[in-house]
């Protein structure tokens, strides 16, 4: 049977010309120049082909009422899904009169002349933005995008564009103004309702508005509102203050600069350790907190982050924290620790491989040196080209720490990672000291007689510590570095040597500044396990050097071999010479005697000998360090580092403020070392009463479990309220108190 023949099988079911159908419920017939719409048979729509605004309306209603998906719509009139969103939104702002538009260009909007093509390639190579280059020529910004795809410019990240020109601190009035007379003004938010603040998200889509200012409102047990006890503590570590003076703005939005800011670290402060987090808790409920009708979500946070680190600025931004922490806190600055925290990396990339301390693996993984204070608190903190160990990434820190310091000599503590003479020599050049352990040699360490010990004792850190110490002077490099080791005796009779240029401590005062690095270890602990310090952010990778050089995987494969015939070596050796302290006199009175008793083993231990020479000699010429791109086939690239370091900063200063505010609670809680942070965290997490008044944010917070616990928070709200601190972006000042238990 023909097609034809089965075609008129049904000739009644076939549809009419001009019918097009949009799903299974609703199809579109034009007819004499005349379109009608129709849902389940019921006219939805008729209008005249070339009526724009009535096929426009009929499409908003198809969405809007639910009878069709927007790419169903589109597709069956023939447009895109972002011109039927377009018209939604102007039938939501304007009505049905919005959906009419004249022909020709925009009316009330600025042409950009065709002979300003040059000026804006100019200034587009000069490095500035989309949306700068149209504040300056008075145009959108989608004006500006399409001259320059017009004249070949190709963009290769969407989110440059959102981030003001190197220089554009003259252009931009209020970054110029904050740079010379403080931060400006808080702005007043266009809104009456907490709960509802369309008119300042009207304003932030329209261009007009580049952060949200905080609109608060009268409330009982607020959840989470404890956290509110941080603000004083942030606001004094500048953080609000660096990030406009380094990032300036993120260009017009509802959540601007501030705003993200405050919520990441409310959000570590909350225990809330990744962006997708989040989803787990109510956006209005956390909008209170913030003075919102509601924070921002996991796309909208994770966009900000993003926009953040194309300004590829973290650096700069972790300089001046660290600052502002120094002008702040110089008197705990004597002595400063420095380690590296590995970071394992379980993605598909190929990362080079680090020492993983908790495994004794070697791992991909990437590594970030923190630099801590004397009591454990983080100053600032750098990431290591491609696992670069602490001897070649120290001299790049103590650069860095000169700058920051200014001439104040500074005692340098690190671990046995650090130890090499020649960077002792650097490290004293510079102008600092040193304080370390002593590394043994091959293995193997001298120990120093137990006569050269002394009980010692002194009281630091409210307690008084005794040790068992050798003190004594050691030369290093044949003599050219010399340097005080005071060398430690436990009760098992262990020795730990410790190296140091200070000759003004006492011994135990070294020995004391020695072991308190592990302060920063507990640091790192705690990091981890409460605010996800290991978490990967960022998915992406950015080109590494292929060029730089790294240990060879097959120089490393021949000296572990060479170091098996080494230990084969000396097992036939022993038992050579086990064979010659045995042997008798009477039984053999000459050398030639002995070694015909034992030409086995003599045999054995040529051949042994005669293989460790080759080995040696083959692992000779092998090199030791070879170009990465020599075993890596594909390309060779690191992480991203930009969002990771952004959230490391985040961190810190969350930590940060957790330690001031357990330095305030101290002398009014008994079990402050043991259960001060936990107090804290309690607080953080706890819910308070907010009132609002013309001047003040009264933040009442509730009990805690215990009457005593309740009376230490107390006492910290009442050294809160004295520093009259004003909520970010707004005028109001923010009273602390507690609740008394019913």
């Amino acid at each position: 049977m023909s097609a034809t023949q089965i075609e008129d099988l049904f000739p009644g079911v076939r549809n009419p010309d001009g019918t097009q159908m949009i799903n299974a419920r609703c199809i579109i017939r034009t007819q004499d120049e005349h379109r009608v719409v129709l849902v389940s048979g019921i006219v939805l729509a008729q209008y005249a082909l070339g009526d724009a605004m009535a096929e426009a309306f009929a499409m908003v209603q198809l969405v809007e009422q639910g009878w069709a998906a927007q790419s169903e719509v589109a597709g069956a009139f023939h447009c895109s899904a972002r011109t039927i969103r377009r018209a939604q939104w102007r039938f939501e702002t304007g009505g049905l009169a919005a959906l009419g538009r004249p022909g020709g260009y925009p009316k009330g909007q600025r042409r950009l002349a065709v002979d300003r093509s040059q000026w804006i390639s100019g200034l587009k190579a000069k490095g500035y933005s989309n949306r700068e280059i149209a504040r300056r020529g008075g145009v959108s910004e989608m004006a500006i995008r399409k001259t320059l795809r017009r004249l070949g410019w190709q963009q290769s990240q969407r989110q440059r564009d959102l981030i003001p020109a190197p220089d554009s601190k003259a252009a931009n009035p209020n970054l110029s103004a904050f740079s010379s007379a403080g931060p400006p003004a808080p702005a007043a938010s266009h809104d009456k309702d907490p709960a509802n603040r369309h008119l300042d998200r009207l304003l932030a889509r329209l261009g007009l508005l580049e952060d949200a200012p905080p609109l608060f409102g009268s409330a009982a047990a607020v959840a989470r509102a404890g956290v509110l006890l941080a603000v004083p503590v942030l606001v004094a570590s500048g953080v609000f203050e660096c990030a406009q003076k380094i990032y300036g703005t993120l260009g017009p939005a509802f959540y601007g600069l501030r705003t993200s800011l405050l919520t990441l670290l409310f959000m570590a402060l909350w225990r809330i350790k990744r962006p997708e987090g989040l989803k787990e808790y109510s956006p209005a409920d956390l909008g209170r907190v913030l003075g919102l009708d509601r924070a921002p979500e996991v796309k909208t946070l994770r966009r900000k982050l993003a926009v953040l680190a194309a300004a590829g600025r973290a650096a700069e931004f972790g300089q001046a924290l660290a600052r502002q922490r120094i002008a702040a806190r110089g008197q705990a600055l004597g002595f400063l620790y420095i380690d590296g925290h590995v970071r394992v990396y379980h993605g598909r990339h190929a990362l080079p491989k680090a020492h993983v301390a908790q495994t004794r693996f070697f791992m991909p993984a990437t590594t970030d040196y923190w630099i801590n204070d004397r009591c454990g608190d983080p100053l600032f903190v750098v990431t290591a080209e491609a696992n670069a160990s602490l001897v070649r990434t120290m001299p790049a820190l103590l650069q860095e720490l000169r700058r920051l310091v200014g001439r104040r000599r500074l005692t340098i503590g690190f671990d046995r990672g650090g130890f090499s003479p020649k960077l002792f020599q650097q490290i004293l050049a510079v102008g600092f000291d040193l304080l370390t352990y002593r590394k043994a040699q091959r293995g193997r360490q001298r120990k120093v007689p137990r006569r050269c010990f002394q009980t010692c004792r002194t009281r630091l850190g409210g307690r008084v510590h005794t040790y068992s110490l050798a003190d004594q002077e050691v030369r290093l490099l044949k003599g050219k570095l010399r340097l005080r080791q005071v060398t430690r005796l436990t009760d098992h009779g262990h020795q730990t040597p410790i190296l140091t240029s200070r000759r003004d401590l006492t011994a135990a005062q070294v020995a004391y500044r020695m072991f308190e690095r592990w302060r920063q270890e507990n640091f790192f602990k705690y990091l981890s396990q409460e605010y996800a310090l290991d978490a990967l952010v960022d998915y992406s990778t950015s080109p590494d050097d292929p060029t730089r050089d790294v240990p060879n995987p097959a120089w490393a494969a021949a000296n572990a071999q060479l170091r098996r015939g080494y230990a084969c070596l000396e097992k036939l050796q022993a038992e050579y010479g086990l064979e010659a302290w045995t042997s008798s006199e009477r039984q053999r009175r000459t050398l030639c005697g002995f070694k015909a008793a034992n030409a086995k083993l003599g045999g054995k231990l040529r051949r042994a000998w005669e293989q460790v020479r080759r080995m040696e000699k083959r692992r000779d010429a092998i090199p030791k360090r070879v170009p990465v791109q020599s075993l890596h086939p594909e390309p060779v690239v690191k992480l991203a580092p930009e969002r990771k370091h952004l959230t490391n900063l985040i961190k810190m200063l969350a930590y940060q403020s957790e330690s001031e505010l357990l330095r305030l609670v101290a002398p009014h809680y008994s079990r402050a070392e043991e259960e001060g942070r936990t107090l804290i965290q309690s607080a953080l997490a706890s819910a308070a009463d907010l009132r609002v008044t013309q001047k003040e944010l009264r933040v009442t917070l509730a009990p805690m479990s215990s009457p005593h616990r309740t009376r230490a928070i107390a006492k910290v709200c009442e050294h809160l309220n004295k520093t009259a601190v004003r909520f970010p972006g707004s005028t109001l000042q923010i009273h602390y108190g507690v609740r008394e238990p019913s």
